[in-house]
This record gives C-alpha cells, structure tokens and sequence, in this order.
C-alpha cells in the first residue's frame, strides 16, 4: 500500500507544480503574502493599467511596488509624472497611436502617424524611457504581402528618428481569431519578416503570450527561434484573459524560463483582467508564477 504523502511533503509538491495544472493549490493569498525581497530577480515584472481601472494611477503605483512590480505599460506623456513620482518606469509608452484598427497597414494613415511618432518619440527619449507602442491596423481585405509592404512604407518615415533618440517602436502583435477581429499582424511569421524588412534595432515585436496562444500557440518555440525581434512580452490567462490560475491552459513558468534563457533584460507586464475581488492578490500571483 502506498504510504500517504505528510502535510510537509504536500506542501512541498504543491510548490514544485506551481506553473503547471496543479498550481491553482496556492490561493491568491499566499501569494500575496510573499515579500518583494523573494523575487528572484530575472525578471523585470511590469503591469497594464487599463487592467485594473479600479485603480487610480497614484493608487496603482502604491499597491504594486509592493510585490515588487516596478513598470506600468501604455501610459502617455501626461501621466509620466505621476510614474516618477512613485520610482515607477513607464515600461511601454503609448500616445502616439491613432487606433488598433487603424495602422501602418493602411497608407492613408501614413501622414498623421509620422507626425504623431515625430512628436511623441522625443518625448519618450526626454523622459528617460525606452518602448513606444505602435499597431499595425486592421486587414480590411490586404493580402499579406500588401500588409508588409504598407507597413513597412510608414514605419520606414519614422524608424530613422526612433534610431536618433535611441527609442524603440514595438507593433504589438494581437489575436485576430476572438479579440481583434480583422487586426493585420496577427502572427509572428508576419511580424518577425517586418523586421526583418526594416532591418532595425530600433523596431522590434511586442509579443504577447495570450495573443498568440490564441493565433498560432507554440509559445517556447516561437521565443527560442525569434526572440531577437521581441522586444516586450504581456501575460494573461488563455481562455478569457484573466488570472495566471488554474482555470486556464498556458504554463507559464517554462515560457519565463525561455525568455530568461533568451537573455532577454526588459519587461514582461501583466495584462490581464482579474476576476478576483482581491485584484493585487491575482496580481501577486501572476508575478509569483512568472518569478523563474
């Protein structure tokens, strides 16, 4: 007869599966309760505000550095003093964007984007910040070829004033098949051959885990083999982009092994929208998963 698992053993193999199925065994709590000194230190944990519009920025930046969260994503120039004032980096900077659905993908935008990324891009370099967000748009009928092309035609008016302020552009790749219907650059094959056209360090991929799960799956291979066009990474849970938990199919941990193992230095933000009361629970827990 197999000789029952003790308490202390239980509680060992709950904390050896954390990442995989079984790591739904530790609640938000006890994961709260872990302290930001234990944070290992690999990985530069960022967040997405727009996730927890419970909120206010001032209060976002307060409840985060206390798990030991040290970015926030998407904030624009007239929300980066709030950042500073609380020792948080803006980790990917927004504001020069006209839409998701309306991007480089279409040349009839190639006009107000150049003058919205010339404008915004000092800003970022004056700030002392790195990441600028862009999107490729909607398809709206374009063939691939079609995309790259456009795409590559608008980014190529702006790149060479991202490469004199040594800013980064990032087209932020999205799932087409549930949560942007239509979005051109939906897989990394399309982005990664972008970069390979604009031939700059100063444009890169915003990978992002959920979207991708979603679009094409396959997420240790893709980084293993592209990571040097990936700039920036989010997180959520896969399905219906919520907690890093039980309840959802991405493992999480050997994906951060991989992009640790890439050499990768920036960010990975947590974009997903908590279902919990205790949302900086939900919070701490995704950082905890994600802390390789």
């Amino acid at each position: 007869m197999t000789k029952p698992i003790d308490s202390g053993r239980r509680d060992s193999f709950k904390k050896v599966l954390l990442g995989g199925a079984a790591f739904g065994a530790l609640t938000s709590m006890d994961f709260k309760k872990e302290k930001q000194s234990s944070l290992k230190g690999n990985i530069n944990h960022g967040v997405c505000a727009w996730c927890f519009r419970d909120y206010t920025l001032e209060e976002l930046c307060v409840e985060i550095k206390k798990i030991g969260i040290t970015g926030i994503d998407l904030i624009g120039p007239d929300n980066w003093e709030i950042l500073k004032k609380h020792g948080i980096y803006s980790s990917m900077c927004n504001g020069a964007e006209i839409s998701l659905v309306d991007g480089f993908g279409e040349t009839k935008f190639h006009d107000q984007l150049e003058k919205n990324y010339a404008e915004v891009i000092p800003l970022v370099a004056k700030a002392g910040y790195k990441n600028l967000i862009c999107f490729s748009g909607n398809r709206r009928g374009m063939d691939d070829e079609t995309g790259l092309k456009n795409c590559q035609a608008g980014l190529e008016r702006i790149i060479p004033i991202a490469e004199k302020h040594g800013v980064i552009v990032q087209m932020e790749l999205l799932n087409s098949r549930v949560d942007h219907k239509d979005y051109l650059c939906d897989k990394s094959a399309f982005g990664v051959e972008l970069c390979k056209r604009i031939g700059s360090d100063n444009f890169k991929l915003l990978f992002d885990i959920y979207h991708m799960q979603i679009d094409e799956g396959d997420i240790i291979r893709s980084i293993r083999t592209n990571h040097e066009y990936f700039g920036h990474y989010h997180t959520a849970g896969n399905p219906g982009r919520n907690e890093l938990d039980e309840n959802q199919e991405i493992n999480y941990t050997p994906i951060m092994q991989a992009i640790v193992d890439s050499g990768y230095k920036g960010y990975v933000s947590h974009e997903f929208i908590p279902k919990s009361a205790d949302k900086m629970g939900s919070l701490a827990q995704a950082v905890q998963v994600c802390d390789v």
